[in-house]
């Protein structure tokens, strides 16, 4: 029996490996018959080396995407890092009637909107292992000033806290292992309410002590 498509709504800190994740799994759908495709949001956020329209992100103005805002063009929006984003309604509507399964990489704000309305999704969080690997990670990416670090580093310990909000829960220990478990939830063969929600309130109080 064929399985309704999805949106499957992907959340993480800064540095915790999200979207070399949702990369892996896209690789390992378009080898197979699973219809997944990664929901293009739009962003005032300038693009980065290697960025252009269209792929990554829709780049617009702010006054533009205000004015988007204003006409409920938007499923969800947030501001993050001092930049705006925001998932087209249509898109998503557009995709899952054609039978797509949609990732959306969402911020926890995001999350929260979308978690209030009535649509067919499932929610994910990605942990990093430590707070000292997800801080060589942000480090390493080797874009933003020291003021942009630390700001990433503080948003990324004030959205761990909201982990035990999401039906799934995975720790990017090993990423192989981390990969696998977020394609069998997106492949729809990991039932709901997988995770133990005192063992991750355990394991992020350990994470939020250093």
């Amino acid at each position: 029996m064929k399985k309704e498509p999805k949106l499957f709504l992907v959340s993480a800190p800064s540095g915790a490996g999200k979207s070399s994740l949702i990369d892996a799994v896209l690789a390992s759908a378009s080898q197979s018959d699973l219809a997944l495709e990664l929901s293009i949001s739009y962003t005032t956020r300038s693009p980065r080396k290697g960025e252009s329209n269209g792929s990554q992100y829709y780049f617009i103005s702010k006054k533009n995407f205000l004015d988007k805002k204003n006409s409920h063009f938007f499923l969800e929006d947030a501001e993050v890092h001092g930049n705006l984003y925001g998932t087209s309604v249509e898109f998503v509507e557009s995709k899952l009637n054609a039978g797509v399964n949609l990732i959306l990489e969402i911020d926890v704000q995001g999350f929260r909107q979308i978690n209030d309305l009535d649509i067919n999704y499932e929610s994910i969080f990605i942990l990093p292992p430590s707070i000292s690997s997800l801080e060589k990670r942000i480090k390493a990416r080797g874009d933003d000033d020291v003021e942009a670090i630390n700001l990433r580093l503080k948003n990324a310990k004030d959205e761990l806290s909201f982990a035990t909000e999401y039906q799934h829960v995975i720790v990017n220990d090993s990423f192989e292992v981390a990969a696998g478990q977020l394609l069998s939830i997106i492949s729809q063969e990991t039932p709901l309410n997988n995770k133990n929600t005192e063992e991750v309130k355990q394991f992020l109080s350990q994470l939020l002590s250093y």
